[in-house]
């Protein structure tokens, strides 16, 4: 097994995986995989969607050995949330993020 090793700060990572997922990544895959999650290579760009975390960076881990992969849930702003609000539901409703 390969042992793979962050090459990015924590903050740098995120950054680099949010600006590919807003800018590359979320046009091709949002209208039709809502809820399904999304690998990102934050050097190459290159994505796998899957239903699971794991599925979707082996996926990309075949294509791509070394990469360093940043995962969301595609239409949501994180993988895994916490409580029973779906912030999707409440935009689509309009509400704005001071009124959650």
């Amino acid at each position: 097994m390969t042992v793979r090793h962050p090459r990015y700060s924590k903050e740098e990572f995120a950054q680099r995986g949010n600006e590919l997922y807003e800018s590359q990544v979320r046009p091709k895959v949002e209208e039709s995989n809502l809820g399904k999650l999304v690998a990102i290579d934050i050097e190459t760009g290159a994505f796998e969607v899957a239903d699971t975390a794991i599925a979707a960076t082996d996926l990309l881990y075949e294509r791509y050995p070394d990469a360093q992969p940043w995962v969301i849930r595609i239409g949501h702003q994180a993988v895994y949330r916490f409580g029973s609000r779906s912030l999707k539901k409440a935009y689509d409703a309009g509400l704005r993020k001071s009124e959650l």
